[in-house]
């Protein structure tokens, strides 16, 4: 297993249960849980905030956006604007796997 760094404090991340995984625009980066809220009570502005995508927020907006994804994509509802809309759901879908296949299967689980 490769070492991952906090993107933060620059420490290395142990295991899966110390790992924020967070994502701001198109950047995915790790932190340690207690980075992650200090980073959270720095930031001024909501827009320029990172957002949490491997947490119980980030599994239930992975499936809302799968079930839309889906559901516009494979149905006409909307016509072209529905495949546009089901296209953009696809963003934070993406963003979890590679978060999950990139950064968090590398680390070991604690028992």
């Amino acid at each position: 297993m490769s070492r991952i760094l906090c993107k933060y404090c620059y420490n290395e991340i142990e295991d899966r249960d110390r790992l924020v995984v967070g994502s701001k625009w198109f950047q995915i980066k790790p932190f340690h849980y207690v980075c992650f809220q200090e980073i959270e009570q720095e930031t001024e502005v909501a827009w320029n905030s990172w957002t949490p995508i491997n947490g119980p927020a980030g599994t239930i907006t992975f499936l809302l956006m799968l079930a839309l994804s889906v559901w516009m994509l494979t149905t006409n509802t909307f016509g072209s604007r529905g495949k546009i809309v089901g296209i953009i759901a696809l963003y934070p879908i993406i963003l979890r796997l590679v978060s999950f296949f990139f950064i968090e299967l590398r680390l070991p689980k604690l028992k």
